[in-house]
């Protein structure tokens, strides 16, 4: 099943699959031994709440591997797992001077100022906002079918699909989502160029490319190191339940009913 969102073109994805010697490399802004609050653990059987407790670093190993030598990048039989952003708010991909257009950059102030963003209204994600909840991503792998699956734990339960392995060359955008976190808008002549690279056993490498000359006078780059979480899987997830987040469905006003004007 294809994402709603986008449309990949023939041979869209060949990602590389090449794993860096960099076995004791740490993810960066990763210091802390915590998980996220409020992230459920996702271990315990039946406990179905929240989960603030510490948990233990295992020292990286190599990137592991498939019988044909390539780096395997999710989950598998024998090992299960969610790769985890570092901060996600407010420039988890490290987006430095970007060269907007003057809309481009008033449009994404008033996002910062009111923080609509059809995510926190169970709308699907697309591009590299898949990547950036904080409770995760499961990728697994069907070599067999030669798919690969993107899952997002958190949020409106969307999933991407990837039809090679794996530099991800995406185009065919609506302009009814948020790309990213920080409110950066686009329109439909948005490309992006996504790479994930497994650089050791705990450290998943996401680097995007956005090229979108409708918003746009330039491509520019950022990037963000996963980490595994081993042993945790899927879990159940309701959006919208018991959300404390207001401001995130109304933005500044007090309330909106059928008359307001609702972005998107």
């Amino acid at each position: 099943m294809r994402n709603p969102l986008v449309r990949f073109g023939a041979a869209a994805f060949f990602l590389s699959v090449f794993a860096a010697p960099l076995a004791g490399q740490q993810p960066t802004g990763q210091g802390n031994t915590g998980v996220q609050v409020g992230v459920p653990d996702g271990r315990t059987p039946g406990d179905g709440g929240a989960s603030n407790r510490p948990r233990q670093r295992v020292p990286p190993g190599p990137a592991p591997r498939a019988a044909d030598g390539h780096a395997l990048l999710g989950s598998t039989p024998e090992k299960k797992g969610l790769w985890l952003p570092g901060p996600v708010i407010p420039n988890p991909l490290g987006l430095g001077d970007i060269p907007f257009q003057p809309w481009a950059k008033a449009l994404q102030a008033d996002r910062r100022r009111n923080q609509l963003e059809p995510h926190a209204r169970c709308k699907p994600s697309g591009g590299a906002r898949v990547f950036l909840t904080p409770y995760g991503v499961e990728i697994v792998e069907m070599p067999e079918l030669k798919r690969v699956y993107v899952f997002d734990v958190g949020g409106p339960h969307t999933f991407r699909t990837i039809y090679d392995t794996l530099v991800v060359d995406t185009v065919g955008f609506n302009e009814r989502f948020w790309f990213d976190r920080s409110g950066n808008p686009h329109t439909n002549q948005l490309r992006t160029l996504e790479r994930l690279t497994r650089l050791d056993s705990m450290t998943l490498r996401y680097e995007l490319t956005i090229d979108d000359p409708g918003a746009y006078t330039a491509p520019f780059t950022g990037h963000v190191d996963l980490r595994l979480e081993e042993g945790t899987e899927l879990f159940e997830y309701v959006c919208q339940q018991s959300n404390f987040a207001a401001e995130l469905m109304v933005g500044q006003a007090t309330s909106i009913d059928r008359s307001s004007v609702i972005v998107p």
